[in-house]
């Protein structure tokens, strides 16, 4: 397949359906994706959240007028590193049958092209540990594993 044609673009809430059931087909993660009618509301919500700020925009990959991808960036800037300001990548997801075909890297080479036209220092993100897949994929783009990363789940 050539996926020389894949857009880019900012996510439409008519979109959200083909993203949740790609977050919800994942079986790694444990983040609680479902394609349940129950569970819509919190996407709506969030959606609302995110296109709302100035500061994250969520991103489609599309191929032949469908999502095969997503994934979402933030904006943030602190006073360390004379207050510069990162990019920080996240919910990168290519669709399971179309994974290692080039679309996530064209994904993160957007985001990376983003970066530079904004004037950000550095572009990061977080993988999960079991993924080692995907910190090849990453490492492969020039990403560096720098920092442990720690969370603490609160609901």
């Amino acid at each position: 397949m050539a996926f020389g044609d894949i857009i880019i673009r900012e996510a439409r809430e008519s979109v959200l359906s083909a993203l949740i059931a790609m977050f919800a087909a994942n079986p790694l993660g444990g983040h609680g994706d479902t394609t349940d009618p129950k569970a819509y509301p919190d996407y709506i919500s969030a959606f609302a959240t995110i296109a709302a700020s100035p500061n994250q925009t969520l991103y489609v990959a599309e191929w032949n007028g469908e999502v095969v991808g997503t994934f979402q960036t933030m904006i943030t800037t602190s006073l360390n590193g004379r207050g510069s300001s990162a990019m920080i990548i996240e919910a990168v997801q290519t669709r399971a049958d179309l994974r290692g075909q080039g679309i996530g890297a064209r994904m993160i080479e957007f985001a990376i092209a983003e970066a530079k036209s904004r004037g950000v220092r550095l572009v990061q993100l977080t993988s999960n540990a079991v993924r080692k897949d995907a910190h090849r994929f990453y490492e492969r783009l020039g990403f560096k594993p720098s920092h442990i990363g720690f969370k603490m789940a609160l609901k």
